[in-house]
């Protein structure tokens, strides 16, 4: 039973945020552009209409240009791949500076890299 429940958090884990993600492409946001719209819809400044137009507009606007077509669309996609998707997983990723260098062992401890691996077999290159 632990086992089953070990895999289904991981298959979740794994699969969730790109089903958000693809869901989100198709309406052409990103993970921050919608939570920059959310966010800023979510808090009314007060209880007057036309206050909370000019807030929605604004929320609107900001979150358009951190969507994947808008003007700050790259750093859009980037936070919200590198940043917010990981922050689900729990998973430092690069900023874990301790994980990054044991990566680099490993890699090393191998000895070849892709451009080898594919000169050398795919490509038929010499062998050494």
């Amino acid at each position: 039973m632990e086992w089953t429940k070990e895999k289904y958090n991981a298959a979740y884990n794994s699969y969730v945020p790109w089903l958000e993600d693809k869901y989100l492409a198709y309406f052409g946001e990103n993970k921050t552009s919608y939570t920059a719209k959310e966010q800023l819809k979510s808090t009314k400044i007060t209880g007057d209409k036309n206050i909370d137009a000019v807030q929605d507009g604004l929320a609107e606007g900001l979150g358009g240009q951190l969507s994947s077509g808008g003007l700050l669309g790259g750093v859009g996609d980037m936070s919200s791949k590198q940043g917010m998707n990981r922050a689900e997983r729990g998973d430092m990723g690069p900023l874990d500076q301790a994980k990054l260098k044991e990566e680099e062992q490993k890699t090393q401890q191998q000895g070849k890299g892709w451009t080898e691996t594919l000169s050398a077999g795919y490509l038929g290159g010499a062998k050494k």
